[in-house]
């Protein structure tokens, strides 16, 4: 790991720009519509995402702004209802927001997008992990910076088939598309397809009440499994492990949380997560593990800022503000069919190694890695008391994604079109 100096001092360098400020502040803005969860259920999300926007904003605004015009965050809250996220998108429309982005339920983003698509406008995901977004729903305006629930299992699946092989499984599943995917996906590499020998339950999303968490942790401890696969999210993922937990699931199997972020663990704390497994395409010590200035540049930086490391939403919101600025820049245009034109097949390099901006689904093609969180007197060693992921192993993207002819099945089985529209 670099010093806090070496850096900080990069840092600086990002922040120092090639413009004076006041070249960039004197010009009329150029608005970003955020769409993420402020309340509800994945609200802690929805902060993150707000943070990491807000400081890339004010690093490009540092640098002298994108086209001689500085930047400004619009900001509405999801509440993680999809009808909710399209009255958004026209509200940011209307306003004269020039690129879309956001995230935490897949059914919102997948919803924001489409509508977005009516306007002419780009909607970045942060935080969707459906394979729905980028597959049968896929289309010409949705650019999905995160990973998704097919490239999360298949890293997650490899360790677990390698360390814990010919074990009985039990599913507890948010009911949306994000769930059902991402279910479906861990069935797939896991072996685990047959419900009868590998059972499952479902949990309302949004609005679960504690009746429902209470009768799928019964269900569970009932069907006693070698492996328990809880498939939630943000508060409602907390809310399962203490009932796993009160229930004594979490001393007899071995818990696996598909998507993990440092908001959940967090939120759940590190004495009851310790051991689970999960995937990510991004943790905070990724950047010191590999050795990418750039990430421990961004990472101390929002440290400075927020005293918290960032998440993996923080750092998708982040990175898509400057991919989109950085497209802007390399066409010298706001229009959103050059602008995708520009995006699609694009290779970059921002807060760990190579990334790419797949042309035929717009899945962002990335590293992914499959963790564990560490024992509790681990994550108190650390300054922030927040080091709890142990990066177990890690996935090429290019093998961790779907291909162009599982892609194609997919959409054909849906009847939708071979090319994005």
């Amino acid at each position: 790991m670099t010093s806090k100096g070496t850096a900080r001092a990069l840092y600086a360098l990002l922040l120092s720009g090639l413009l004076p400020i006041g070249a960039a502040s004197a010009a009329e803005p150029l608005l970003l519509g955020l769409n993420a969860p402020r309340s509800g259920e994945y609200q802690q999300e929805g902060l993150m995402q707000t943070r990491g926007a807000l400081m890339a904003v004010e690093e490009i605004n540092q640098a002298g702004g994108l086209l001689g015009r500085p930047l400004a965050l619009l900001e509405r809250d999801t509440a993680s209802k999809p009808d909710k996220a399209v009255s958004n998108v026209d509200e940011l429309a209307a306003q004269g927001a020039q690129m879309l982005f956001g995230g935490a339920s897949s059914a919102v983003a997948i919803a924001a997008g489409k509508r977005a698509r009516e306007h002419g406008l780009i909607y970045f995901g942060t935080l969707t992990y459906s394979n729905d977004t980028t597959g049968k729903d896929a289309h010409r305006y949705m650019f999905r910076e995160s990973y998704n629930a097919w490239m999360a299992s298949k890293v997650l699946a490899q360790h677990l088939n390698e360390h814990m092989p010919d074990k009985t499984y039990f599913y507890v599943t948010a009911d949306y598309t994000w769930g059902h995917t991402t279910e479906q996906s861990m069935r797939h590499f896991t072996g685990t397809d047959n419900v009868q020998t590998h059972g499952r339950t479902l949990i309302p999303f949004p609005g679960s009440m504690q009746k429902d968490l209470r009768t799928a942790m019964q269900a569970a401890r009932d069907a006693e499994p070698d492996v328990l696969v809880l498939v939630l999210f943000g508060d409602q993922m907390v809310k399962g492990m203490r009932m796993a937990h009160q229930m004594g699931l979490t001393k007899s199997t071995q818990v696996v949380v598909p998507n993990l972020t440092l908001s959940m663990v967090e939120q759940a704390g590190p004495a009851l997560m310790e051991g689970v497994l999960g995937a990510s395409p991004w943790t905070w010590n990724v950047p010191y593990v590999y050795n990418y200035a750039r990430g421990q540049a961004f990472v101390e930086g929002f440290v400075d800022l927020y005293e918290t490391y960032p998440s993996t939403s923080a750092a998708s919101a982040y990175s898509i503000v400057y991919q989109w600025a950085d497209a802007v820049n390399r066409t010298g245009s706001l229009d959103t069919e050059r602008l995708i034109t520009a995006l699609e097949g694009h290779d970059y390099q921002l807060l760990k190694d190579n990334q790419s901006w797949r042309a035929f689904d717009h899945q962002n093609i990335q590293t992914v890695y499959a963790v564990r969180i560490r024992p509790r007197a681990h994550v108190m060693k650390d300054p922030l008391r927040q080091g709890y992921f142990e990066l177990l192993a890690a996935m090429p993207g290019a093998d961790a994604a779907m291909t162009r002819d599982e892609w194609l099945a997919e959409r054909r089985a849906n009847n939708q079109p071979e090319q994005l529209r």
